[in-house]
């Protein structure tokens, strides 16, 4: 019945010229750019507020999950839904009609919330450190491999710098770049707007050329070996021996690479960061730079962490070239984990550097931020003769 019921409200969903008969927009709305090619609605006005047109004339209920989501019919059966402001950047969504809840055919559609959803882009006045801009583009490759440590085949994305095909004798530093809980190895590069970050920083001077290696982390349930022997999904139970087993070895043997510590990074958002550091107190021996953004859990203890090493400031810093965290003020700022993990790092005189997103919350604009703060702190003091 569910199947039948959803066959017919797709074709309800679509966008159509007919719709500019109720309700309009601000004359200053424009469609978002996460729109399908063609497609008019939803749009953005300059207050940042999203109107939706739904067509769906024998429903009762009609909504977006999204904040003030909640649709008026008007007399020729058209839904019109006008959101609260919505803070800058990315924000899944979807429609609800009458209790069943689809993605949005005008929306692309990104893998987030364990599953793929539609996605809106609101506009950042004032920012577009990550927006596409006329400097030289980088690759993005799909790259599969053999993971022996599972026996499994897997995939990664790996952003090559706009030189990389060009300047064949130059070697790279490696960020390894984790993805968030429900999300998957494609979120940096499609949410996180990752090739435009890197392409603009590189080409403003602010940081320098790096391969930047995205995977799945195993953090969506049932993704990584299914469920425990006492129960439950694995979720990342093996991805510390796929990346320092398989990941880590195939790129450097793929891609040029410098391959040691003092030119590879590991960051993570969310629960990429608590991955993070789970990762990195066991092996500082493969990475000199650490990022967490936004982590939930998992806060290395001050001054226990790293084998005891955050209780030598000077030991940590002969080890640890960056030590970043970073978190949105729209998710407790000083007063959230992060924010406190930060604190007793300054007490504890270890060296860090600590970034607040203005006015963001546990989304994607506070990781692009992150990221763009991130990157130019990396490779910096390394030597390497390609500097």
């Amino acid at each position: 019945m569910k199947i039948v019921i959803l066959a017919a409200l797709l074709p309800l969903l679509a966008n159509s010229a007919a719709l500019a008969q109720t309700n309009q927009p601000p004359a200053d709305a424009k469609s978002a750019s996460s729109n399908v090619p063609g497609v008019q609605f939803p749009k953005i006005d300059s207050g940042r507020c999203a109107y939706f047109r739904i067509v769906a004339p024998n429903a009762m209920n009609v909504s977006v999950s999204l904040p003030g989501g909640r649709g008026t019919k008007g007399d020729d059966g058209v839904w019109t839904v006008t959101t609260s402001p919505l803070a800058p950047g990315f924000h899944y969504y979807t429609i609800t009609v009458d209790g069943v809840t689809v993605s949005d055919p005008a929306s692309e559609s990104y893998f987030g919330t364990g599953k793929m959803s539609s996605g809106i882009e609101v506009p950042s006045p004032g920012e577009d450190f990550y927006l596409p801009k006329d400097v030289p583009h980088s690759d993005i490759r799909a790259h599969s491999y053999s993971a022996k440590s599972t026996g499994l085949i897997r995939r990664c994305f790996v952003y090559t710098p706009p030189d990389y095909d060009t300047n064949l004798t130059a070697r790279y530093p490696v960020l390894y770049l984790q993805h968030g809980m429900g999300e998957d190895a494609r979120g940096w590069s499609t949410q996180g707007r990752v090739g435009f970050i890197l392409d603009n920083l590189i080409a403003e001077g602010k940081a320098r050329p790096m391969l930047v290696v995205m995977d799945d982390g195993g953090i969506t349930p049932g993704a990584m070996g299914g469920p425990r022997s006492g129960g439950g999904p694995a979720f990342w139970d093996k991805f510390t021996q796929v990346l320092i087993e398989d990941i880590i070895p195939m790129i450097d043997a793929t891609y040029r690479t410098i391959p040691d510590r003092e030119h590879r990074a590991l960051a993570g958002l969310s629960l990429g960061g608590t991955q993070t550091w789970q990762i990195t107190q066991s092996h500082l021996d493969t990475f000199a730079h650490i990022g967490s953004f936004s982590a939930p859990f998992g806060l290395p203890e001050v001054p226990g962490g790293f084998n005891g090493l955050l209780g030598d400031p000077a030991g940590f810093a002969k080890q640890v070239n960056v030590l970043f965290v970073s978190v949105g003020s729209a998710e407790g700022g000083l007063n959230s984990g992060s924010g406190k993990f930060h604190k007793a790092l300054e007490q504890a005189g270890i060296k860090h550097v600590y970034y607040e997103s203005p006015g963001t919350a546990h989304e994607w604009q506070t990781w692009r931020r992150s990221l763009h703060e991130f990157a130019p702190l990396l490779f910096q003091t390394a030597q390497d003769g390609n500097q």
